[in-house]
């Protein structure tokens, strides 16, 4: 029989398919019987919270182009149907697998004296004292809505929890009912800690307004209840050439979310027919839009058990930052930046220096100006607040704050308007395209020139996520870096179109050709004797053009060694197509979040941190930045950072050819990427403070 010929769509995975395989890498953290209770808790939190912006952008996106027709089929060959057609059978097994697994890490808490109780467990000392909750706090804020008797129907908020009751409105017709939803209020805790003469015992918000609804209809019948969640689609498109006011146009967007369509519903296991039929009639879902929970709605509530103190001294032992390797003796930042270059390894290393840097440069007199860009950051930043007190200062404090980065642009709208007010320059970059580019500029005037400070990096300016994402950054004052990135800056303002870069390599203009013409490089260096190697680390693998020149590599004897955290739709290990790669993903307790790229190129090693992952949208529809890694000191370290983590035995998952992942097989001693980066950290500055030396944090303003 001949042999079937390879179709195109042979060589990729399905990108929504890839991402579900993340999730359910993190569900197996949650899953996972050696892994800290409270850790438990906390993966199976952002499951939901990961599921719930999937629906929100992805699944959406699919149902629409199911609506409008369209047939065309993905690189793997699906089309918009058959996708979401997958996606629904693998969320229901992992919505069970999750429900099952949050069952069993309250079962091992109970042992441990914390109780989650439900109503058929309360003691009559409990309910009463709930039912004095209810009636004293909740139920002054409780809205119950008669939705069938009610046009238009009320707005029904995506991802919030309702409670539904079929009340009986005649003590004599058992047939008349009325469907009356209940929100339940996001201004309470979602547990209600309850007396208990041992122990704590905490019980779900929404069974309290359950057990205790009867009291709103004047002692009527209830005779069926549910409880439930909607999703609704948040894939709003901002038309930036219409739009006369950028930050009007963002506020009327994250408006316009709530009365999008819904795209899922998730409701308590067996629920009332007639319930269900009212709410797939008037949200317009399909039977596969439904997903029927046997356990507890929601699962991101469970962060705040994960905090509470009992719980907390079941986490996994605190690893506190550590003084960053690169200032390690040093006094002050701008001499120690005049001196070397220095690489920060957040968050095993503080993003202290990070903040430091601004409010330094907020007070220092010899600053004459600031320009930064923002993506995300914090709800209370120290950037921000430093940068509005450089321009109060009155310093030339330039920012660029994206306001489309998606579920942070009502946050990102608030900072523009108080940067605006201390006086800063506040630009929302060019037209089309999101700036994705982490970087920071300081110039200083000094007593023989003036000098040019730069902080890039891979991850955002936020304080708080700095402690759980595990990034890179450059701080620097190499003047061809710095002259590069202040013209990156004149871009953004509109000043320049195009220079010579020196050292940046920009998207969407250049980067794709770079990272083509580095692989093709590594083709042509390559020799049976000495073949090229090529190791990356990035968050995800989509982009098809990238995928095809990595296959050419690998024909052509390449070794290429990837860590992929997300979506990858490279497949691995096909005979003939990719036979010398290797795919990887580290799923631990902070989110690998770093973009590294290695070239061996025949012996003279090139290293380049990024902003920008290999997918299409960074490559072709964003601003991003590529800079490289020229300090020899440092690319040592690096290489070394990389090959641990191709060394990791007891947090890796290796990707096979058939799209699904396998932890990696633990043969000979453990190796554990994070906690030996943090091992490294505590390590060298032990080291420094035996030769002498430490870290002195620099003075922050008042």
């Amino acid at each position: 029989m001949a042999k079937k010929k390879r179709s195109a769509s042979d060589n990729y995975l399905n990108r929504e398919l890839s991402w579900l395989e993340f999730n359910e890498r993190v569900l197996q953290e949650g899953c996972a019987p050696q892994v800290p209770l409270a850790e438990r808790l906390k993966f199976l939190a952002i499951v939901s919270s990961n599921l719930d912006e999937f629906f929100m952008i992805r699944v959406a996106g699919l149902k629409q182009q199911k609506a409008a027709g369209v047939r065309k089929r993905d690189a793997s060959g699906l089309t918009p149907s058959q996708q979401l057609f997958f996606i629904t059978a693998k969320v229901q097994d992992m919505v069970a697998e999750q429900s099952t697994a949050i069952a069993e890490v309250f079962n091992l808490l109970a042992e441990h004296d914390f109780h989650l109780v439900r109503r058929d467990e309360w003691t009559p000392k409990q309910r009463q004292f709930l039912a004095g909750f209810f009636s004293t706090d909740l139920l002054p804020v409780l809205t119950p809505l008669a939705v069938e008797s009610l046009t238009p129907c009320p707005l029904l908020t995506g991802l919030q929890l309702f409670v539904a009751l079929q009340v009986c409105t005649s003590r004599t017709h058992a047939s008349a009912r009325k469907l009356v939803v209940i929100p339940v209020p996001s201004s309470f805790p979602r547990f209600v800690k309850v007396p208990s003469e041992q122990g704590v015992q905490m019980t779900p918000l929404e069974e309290v307004i359950l057990d205790n609804a009867r009291a709103l209809f004047d002692g009527h019948a209830i005779d069926s209840e549910a409880v439930f969640r909607i999703t609704r689609d948040a894939d709003v498109a901002i038309q930036e050439d219409e739009a006369g006011d950028l930050l009007h146009t963002v506020q009327d967007a994250v408006s316009a979310r709530k009365r999008r369509g819904t795209v899922r519903l998730e409701i308590s296991a067996r629920p009332d027919s007639r319930t269900r039929k009212w709410l797939t009639t008037t949200l317009d879902l399909g039977r596969e839009d439904i997903y029927e929970i046997d356990g507890l709605l929601d699962a991101k509530g469970l962060m705040q058990i994960s905090g509470m103190p009992l719980v907390q001294g079941l986490r996994a032992p605190d690893w506190a930052p550590q003084a960053p390797q690169d200032l390690l003796g040093a006094d002050e930042l701008w001499p120690a930046l005049q001196d070397r270059d220095v690489m920060l390894f957040h968050p095993y290393e503080t993003f202290d220096p990070v903040v430091e840097m601004v409010e330094k440069a907020a007070e220092d007199p010899s600053v004459l100006a600031i320009k930064q860009t923002l993506y995300r950051t914090s709800g209370d930043s120290p950037i921000v607040h430093a940068l509005a007190q450089a321009a109060e200062n009155g310093k030339e404090v330039t920012v660029l704050v994206e306001l489309k980065a998606r579920f942070d642009e009502a946050n990102n709208v608030n900072w523009a308007r108080q940067l605006e007010d201390a006086g800063c320059h506040v630009i929302y970059g060019i037209a089309g395209f999101k700036t994705h580019a982490k970087a920071l500029l300081v110039i200083r005037r000094e007593a023989t020139r003036i000098r040019r400070y730069v902080h890039l990096a891979t991850g955002n300016y936020n304080d708080k996520t700095a402690r759980l994402y595990s990034d890179m950054g450059l701080m620097t004052c190499d003047d061809e870096l710095a002259c590069d990135v202040a013209a990156f800056f004149n871009l953004l303002t509109g000043l320049s179109e195009a220079v010579e870069w020196q050292q940046l390599v920009i998207a969407p203009t250049d980067l794709r050709q770079k990272f083509l013409d580095l692989i093709e490089r590594e083709i042509q260096v390559s020799t049976p004797d000495r073949p090229g190697l090529i190791m990356a680390k990035v968050n995800s693998l989509e982009d098809r053009g990238i995928c095809d020149a990595l296959y050419e590599a690998s024909q052509a004897g390449v070794e290429i060694r990837l860590n992929v955290r997300g979506i990858c739709c490279l497949k691995p290990g096909v005979k003939g197509l990719s036979d010398h790669i290797s795919v990887r993903s580290i799923v631990d307790r902070y989110l690998e979040h770093a973009r590294i790229f290695y070239f061996a190129n025949g012996g003279h090693e090139e290293i380049y941190f990024s902003s920008a992952d290999w997918m299409r949208r960074n490559l072709d529809r964003r601003l991003e930045l590529l800079f490289p890694i020229r300090a020899p000191k440092i690319r040592r370290r690096l290489v070394g950072i990389l090959k641990t983590y191709f060394k990791d035995n007891v947090k890796a998952w290796e990707l096979g050819s058939d799209g699904t992942y396998r932890r990696v097989a633990q043969k000979g001693r453990p190796v554990r990427a994070q906690e030996a980066f943090h091992d490294a950290a505590v390590a060298a500055v032990r080291s420094a403070e035996h030769a002498g030396h430490q870290f002195r944090p620099l003075t922050r303003p008042k």
